[in-house]
């Protein structure tokens, strides 16, 4: 018994899916998400619900606590033993997630690069981007030409294993351990209209469920990956007076179509993901049985 992957854009309908597929086929569900990893941001990650919870077993949400950071490399330690322990049971992991770097640790494996240094990353927190960028540039000027510079994340992760390692970039051993792994993936898609609607109305219905009061309870102090998920910097401009709710969510809905076209760029370009495209009618049966003629021995699990 090996995992399923199922990725795809945010709002594509991927968890409900998931969930109902581990439950046809004794299965359970592992989070690949990276916001959804940490607690008290159910409702603007769109965590599973609990009806969905209720189907299978579901492992790796809210693991985290919304200080904590976490990176690929992390979440890796994080997924494995899980996925292992899941696997000997005898049952089927099915790992879904829309944040491809995590997902890719996990089907690729990632090579042995230094770990994050808590004194190291505190004292380049205190540098603007600008002198990231120089210290980089002094470090690994080949480095430099090869990190979106604009990115400070990626500048930060460059300087970080720079340093740790003592060696330039170009002698670090960077990329994964297999490029061409065999794994049985699938990559929910939908039109874009029919995506973008959907965004629209889980927006709205998420400020229903009480997103505004959720991120007006968050702890002061967030990760910088949990800060990312969208609708925590929108919501806290409103709540500061600096746009209306409308504007708020019309604000959210639009960093999540981006987001959903990233997503859709880089899962398109993983080979080892079938395409599954739904359609507006589709019931969740018709969708369960064209994923296990994809893989056939899903059904035998």
């Amino acid at each position: 018994m090996r995992p399923l992957y199922i990725a795809g854009p945010t709002g594509s309908g991927k968890s409900a899916i998931a969930a109902t597929l581990a439950a046809r086929i004794g299965g359970e569900v592992v989070n690949a998400d990276a916001c959804q990893l940490y607690r008290k941001l159910e409702i603007v990650t769109a965590a599973p619900t609990e009806e969905d919870r209720r189907l299978a077993p579901h492992h790796l949400y809210g693991e985290l606590d919304a200080a904590e950071e976490c990176n690929a490399a992390s979440y890796a330690a994080l997924a494995e033993p899980v996925i292992s322990s899941i696997m000997k049971r005898g049952h089927c992991p099915v790992v879904v997630g829309g944040s491809g770097l995590y997902m890719k640790s996990l089907t690729h494996g990632l090579c042995d690069l230094p770990a994050a240094d808590a004194a190291l990353r505190k004292q380049l927190d205190t540098l603007s981007l600008s002198q990231l960028v120089n210290r980089l540039r002094q470090l690994d000027q080949d480095a430099a030409e090869q990190v979106n510079l604009l990115n400070r994340r990626y500048v930060t992760r460059a300087v970080e294993i720079i340093t740790l390692s003592g060696r330039p970039m170009s002698e670090v051993k960077v990329g994964w351990n297999n490029a061409s792994p065999d794994f049985d993936g699938i990559m929910i898609t939908r039109d874009r209209e029919e995506l973008y609607a959907r965004i629209n109305k889980r927006t709205a219905e998420m400020i229903g469920k009480g997103l505004t009061e959720e991120i007006r309870q968050l702890p002061q102090k967030l990760s910088t990956t949990a800060a990312r998920a969208i609708g925590i910097s929108e919501i806290k401009k409103h709540l500061a007076g600096e746009m209306t709710l409308e504007q708020c969510i019309d604000s959210i809905r639009q960093a999540s179509r981006r987001y959903a076209k990233r997503q859709l760029t880089w899962f398109k370009k993983e080979s080892g993901f079938q395409k599954v495209c739904l359609k507006q009618t589709e019931d969740t049966d018709s969708v369960i049985m064209r994923i296990l003629s994809l893989h056939p021995r899903l059904g035998n699990a």
